[in-house]
């Protein structure tokens, strides 16, 4: 009896500290963003004995944790590490140590000088040892990508050190006038070391036996040289001097060459030219390959210097860029002129390519235009590969052929602006001849060329089906045609031509392709396609599972028949996600590894050993790193993310399922504050953006809003927030949008654990305009945020996306808007989907977000909304974040956004007392003079 007693006891304890723990636990503020950390930059090494990652809080300052993969309570955490990496020797790790931010901050608020900010320092990690060297005053460093142990330092400019160091008047020794700094280059270990000086750039050979490095001008005693080190024997030999500028260095593949481009023209010339040079490593032997009078390049063409050196990898070839030679325009060099006097103007004319706003914005990358060339080192013979017609080469990341894929779609550009699926002209061309050999006029999408080379393929979305065309026999070849399964997106609802799910690779050989479905994988031989193989049996679209093949090999070219196929797994349904493994013969079907309710994502394996780092979470669970082998039995974490949400109300969330309005089965995303009680009544946040069901497990970070309801903020302050999902009818986009949030709401509600009478609803760009439609058509909510909202598309299909300068034609006769036809041809469409003409309708208060520099949403429609409702005396506010863009970029805009965002909900659906922003307004002479968060009496 006495033990029973003390049992009870003992558990009664226990929930009572647990309760205590419990009602303990306090909901988030805005200043919990800043140290919300989230893990980036995760490196494991080839022979997978090691693993490296970086956790950054929001605002602050970062650590690097790395360790053993088979002992991770053993780690070595570095502060504030930056850019770090392993060695390709996979005994060092390597990387800076920026200064510490509050450090930095307290120096500018004193107007402290650039020269007196801290500067930046290197650590380097023997990872066996344990032991790590740190070094300050460093601007940079390097690594070779592929073998060797070294590293390059290079050095800030040291501080003028006065001549007496004893006499404070004693003035300090006028520096020499360089860009170049100190280079020291040596082993990691420390055994070896070299260093330059006044060393302006540098870097290593691939397979770390050289290092190249240019030395800048010093006053006029000095001239710029390029020199090259040989690390086994540690010579150093100049490669070439006195030029003033050398840069696009290059080594080929194997170390073979280096290549680089040069010019003997001052600085300050307007119009310099280059000449390209090339000399073998082992013995030095120089020579000028290309300069402005080479023949073979583009006629009235020159050198450019803003295109790179690649080479073949048999180091056969190179290939560098040719630039349209210099323009002397007469009014340009007319120095009679006065700038005052000099005409600026923008002429649109209608039988341009381009609009003038897409020309502007894409000035200074035509400006630095080069059209790729190539030579035969062994006849230096030169090809022009790009012109001014046909100017879009395909080289891949190793070019292994003699001839690549090049295109244009210059005879269908104009159209460009309302239609943004043109066509191309593909073709294959010839580096030694420059021969083009066409594949297809009009091509739609992007085409890839086989492994091989035996094969071009693209999706051809005009008629949904895959295509390939044999090279050899120069015939093109339907793929996919006579296969019971459509190949093109199905949830597709948008006037657009629909997309495809893509490919997965090519076996060795270019003996099949293996194309994506919805939910399956298909193999599929160009020679016989009528025999494909559905090599995961169809058991994907029996299940809803979506199956993808996981490529861990980043160098892989083909894959291996023999090979295990590993996929990642998604189930459509209840969202578990997972990895299964099958074979390429497909003999049996997809055997299931591990499918849970979590999300796995950044699969990333050890390129010499099977172990593996992948990320898992849930809305409750922190993405953390996780160890393993691809069983992914026993996983283990190995990152702790956020050991304080331990302490915050966090909430939960489930998937519901109901019906629109026409029947269609939907789903959403229900959020839940912590211990939920179904007897209560709840305000209730509805954010909405297309599709977002299948975001069941995403982690979502407290962070300050960029233009939407941080929705883990809103849980934990007791809000419930629901998020549809929207299927959208062409033409009806409003209406859609109606059929699908409303019922969505209303099923919610029938729960009985909502307070109807406090409901909001807030989007930001597609779902702003939803917001603002949504009021028009229903007072069933109590306040309504919208963020760049179009509510005026009459006015607004007219509008530049002033982001890209595209006209916004396209969006509406094409893509998210859905009208599907001009405004000529569609003009009630627009009229009874546009929010402005049924104003009158709104009893909703409304805060709008919209910015003056919005790149994608012209911001006269938000000022549309707010003078429509202004003039309807309906309470509304504009927010418009000076110089912003369309979602805030500017951190301190974000944090002031999230602040009345919660203030103005807060006041509507639990009654809190309004802010003087709201009361008060902020007059424009207050502006910059208070933010008026303070809440009435």
């Amino acid at each position: 009896m006495l033990m029973k007693m003390r049992l009870m006891g003992l558990l009664f304890a226990v929930l009572f500290y647990t309760g205590v723990d419990a009602q303990q636990k306090r909901s988030l503020t805005h200043d919990d963003y800043d140290g919300w950390e989230s893990l980036s930059a995760e490196r494991i090494t080839k022979n997978g004995k090691w693993v490296g990652y970086m956790i950054s809080p929001q605002d602050g300052d970062a650590r690097l944790e790395i360790l053993p993969y088979t002992d991770p309570n053993q780690k070595t955490i570095i502060h504030r590490a930056q850019g770090w990496s392993f060695s390709p020797d996979d005994a060092f790790a390597v990387g800076k140590i920026v200064p510490q931010k509050d450090s930095v901050r307290m120096l500018k608020l004193k107007k402290a000088k650039k020269d007196d900010m801290p500067k930046d320092s290197l650590f380097i990690l023997n990872l066996s040892a344990g032991k790590i060297e740190k070094m300050a005053n460093v601007k940079s460093f390097d690594i070779p990508s592929e073998e060797g142990s070294w590293i390059a330092i290079h050095f800030e400019k040291e501080k003028p050190v006065k001549k007496d160091e004893a006499d404070s008047t004693a003035k300090a020794e006028k520096p020499k006038k360089t860009d170049g700094t100190k280079l020291q280059v040596r082993s990691l270990d420390g055994s070896k070391s070299y260093e330059f000086e006044r060393v302006k750039s540098y870097g290593f050979s691939g397979d770390g036996k050289f290092l190249q490095y240019v030395l800048a001008e010093e006053d006029t005693l000095d001239n710029a040289a390029i020199y090259l080190l040989n690390l086994n024997s540690g010579e150093s030999m100049a490669v070439h001097e006195g030029n003033t500028e050398y840069s696009r260095v290059s080594f080929s593949p194997k170390s073979t060459y280096l290549a680089f481009i040069s010019t003997n023209d001052s600085s300050k010339a307007e119009k310099p030219y280059y000449q390209l040079y090339l000399t073998p490593t082992e013995a030095l032997a120089l020579e000028e390959l290309v300069n402005k009078d080479s023949e073979g390049i583009l006629d009235n063409g020159r050198l450019s210097s803003d295109a790179g050196i690649r080479f073949t990898e048999d180091e056969r070839r190179l290939f560098f860029g040719v630039a349209e030679d210099y323009v002397d325009y007469a009014y340009k060099s007319d120095t009679t002129i006065l700038d005052e006097e000099r005409v600026s103007l923008d002429i649109w004319g209608w039988q341009d390519a381009e609009i003038q706003p897409m020309q502007l914005r894409n000035k200074s990358r035509e400006e630095r235009r080069a059209y790729t060339a190539t030579m035969d080192l062994a006849s230096k013979k030169i090809t022009q590969l790009e012109d001014r017609e046909v100017n879009n080469i395909i080289l891949e990341n190793k070019i292994e052929r003699d001839f690549a894929l090049v295109w244009t779609d210059a005879p269908y550009r104009r159209n460009y602006s309302w239609d943004v699926q043109i066509g191309r002209d593909v073709y294959l061309i010839d580096f030694t001849s420059g021969q083009k050999t066409l594949v297809e006029k009009s091509l739609p999408g992007y085409p890839s060329l086989s492994p091989e080379g035996n094969y071009v393929t693209w999706y051809a979305s005009n008629d949904s089906t895959w295509m390939a065309y044999d090279i050899a026999q120069k015939n093109k070849i339907n793929l996919t045609q006579g296969l019971d399964v459509d190949f093109y997106e199905e949830l597709h609802d948008s006037p657009s031509l629909p997309g495809s799910y893509g490919t997965a690779g090519w076996l060795a050989k270019d003996e099949a392709i293996l194309i994506n479905d919805r939910y399956d994988i298909w193999k599929i031989d160009p020679k016989n396609p009528s025999q494909a193989i559905n090599i995961t049996q169809g058991m994907g679209r029996a299940n809803a599972i979506e199956f993808r093949r996981l490529s861990l090999d980043r160098e892989e070219r083909s894959i291996d028949p023999k090979a295990t196929l590993y996929l990642t797994a998604f189930n459509e349904v209840n969202k578990q996600s997972g990895l299964y493994q099958t074979s390429i013969n497909a003999k049996s079907a997809p055997k299931e590894i591990l499918m849970t309710d979590h999300r796995y994502y950044g699969f990333n394996k050890a390129k010499n050993s099977d172990e593996i780092t992948v990320r898992r979470s849930t809305y409750q669970e922190n993405p953390d790193l996780h160890l393993g082998d691809l069983t992914l039995k026993n996983l283990r974490k190995v990152s702790n993310l956020n050991p304080q949400q331990a302490n915050v109300k966090w909430g939960s969330v489930e998937l519901v399922s109901y019906l629109a309005n026409d029947g269609v089965p939907l789903q959403g995303l229900l959020f839940k504050p912590e211990n939920f009680d179904a007897n209560k009544k709840y305000p209730m946040m509805v954010y909405f953006y297309e599709r977002n069901s299948n975001g069941l497990h995403n982690y979502r970070s407290p962070a300050p809003s960029a233009s939407t309801i941080n929705i883990p903020y809103f849980v934990s302050n007791d809000y419930l927030v629901f998020v549809p999902d929207i299927k959208y009818d062409l033409g009806l986009p409003g209406p859609s949008a109606y059929n699908c949030i409303i019922p969505g709401v209303q099923s919610i509600v029938a729960r009985g654990f909502v307070d109807a009478d406090n409901m909001a609803i807030q989007g930001q760009s597609w779902g702003g305009y939803q917001v603002a439609y949504l009021i028009t058509q229903t007072n069933m909510f109590k306040a309504a945020g919208a963020g760049a909202p179009v509510v005026n598309m009459t006015s607004a299909y007219g509008g530049i996306r002033w982001g890209t300068g595209m006209s916004r034609m396209f969006q509406y006769e094409q893509t998210q808007s859905r009208i599907g036809g001009t405004l000529w041809e569609k003009p009630i469409y627009y009229l009874e989907n546009s929010p402005l003409f049924f104003m009158d309708r709104v009893k909703t208060p409304v805060l709008i977000m919209h910015n003056d520099e919005d790149g994608a949403v012209p911001w006269y429609q938000g000022i549309e909304m707010f003078m429509a409702l202004k003039r309807l005396n309906q309470p509304a506010w504009l927010l418009q974040y000076n110089g912003e863009d369309h979602n805030l970029r500017q951190r301190k805009n974000r944090k002031d956004l999230s602040v009345r965002l919660s203030q103005f909900f807060d006041h509507y659906l639990k009654g809190a007392p309004a802010p003087l922003w709201m009361t008060e307004g902020l007059p424009a002479v207050e502006k910059g003079k208070t933010l008026k968060y303070e809440l009435e009496d």
